[in-house]
């Protein structure tokens, strides 16, 4: 594992969160508790979890509703190998993009970095921005 950073996704069905992720998305299990509910899951060095609300111990604010859509305010980036063949899988069961295919270009410092995305959310709500890299430009000022 060794990922400095990875979301833990609180979920209501892990196992229709886990065929989302891997069948739809493409990760793939690294390793999983089901009687806790629990995945970690890899898509090319892009890691998260997901974990069952109610199995074990949950993570809520005292007095905050857990209620869908859950992470209101977060998209989570995650760089793929083909944003189309995600999108064919996702019209193949009518699951519609929140944003639409787009490429978008982002300036850092004097260079732009491009980016091939959509934005779609998985069943809970969490929104996942997903990306192919089209490389760097120069910044046109």
């Amino acid at each position: 594992m060794g990922n400095p950073l990875v979301p833990e996704l609180s979920v209501s069905d892990w196992l229709q969160s886990r065929r989302f992720y891997c069948d739809l998305i493409g990760f793939s299990v690294l390793y999983e508790r089901p009687e806790e509910g629990f995945c970690y899951l890899d898509l090319d060095g892009a890691q998260l979890m997901i974990d069952q609300i109610g199995i074990g111990r949950d993570f809520g604010l005292d007095g905050a509703p857990l209620e869908k859509p859950f992470g209101r305010g977060l998209n989570l980036q995650i760089r793929v190998p083909d944003v189309c063949a995600i999108l064919d899988r996702l019209a193949a069961i009518g699951l519609e993009p929140n944003l639409p295919l787009e490429e978008k270009w982002y300036r850092r410092g004097d260079r732009e970095v491009g980016n091939r995305q959509f934005v779609v959310a998985d069943p809970d709500g969490y929104l996942l921005r997903l990306f192919e890299d089209l490389g760097e430009r120069p910044h046109a000022f």
